[in-house]
């Protein structure tokens, strides 16, 4: 993955340790739990764009549903770099990992 992606994600990173008030630890777990919001964001765009819930009716596209996605993604990012500062490497293994095992 692209390093200049990494450096922004690693500047968002410090830009939310700058502004939150949370300890490292609670730091962490709120981040975490993030990703949880925005898979349940996904779903929800999903349901819109298929119709699923006959009161909403057709509230999304799935061009809202490719953005949350990017959105579960990023926070799950900030996530990994909040964890650790070799966030790339440990992306980048697991991503070899999983294509070697699924691929082979």
């Amino acid at each position: 993955m692209n390093d200049e992606i990494w450096t922004k994600i690693h500047q968002l990173v410090q830009w939310l340790d700058d502004k939150d008030n949370a300890t490292p630890a609670q730091a962490r777990l709120l981040r975490l739990l993030k990703v949880q919001e925005e898979v349940g964001e996904v779903a929800q765009a999903a349901m819109g764009a298929v119709s699923a819930n006959p009161r909403k009716g057709h509230s999304h596209t799935w061009e809202d549903v490719q953005n949350e996605l990017c959105d579960v993604m990023l926070s799950s990012m900030v996530a990994l770099a909040t964890l650790t500062p070799d966030a790339a490497k440990v992306f980048e293994e697991r991503v070899n990992i999983i294509t070697d095992r699924s691929l082979a």
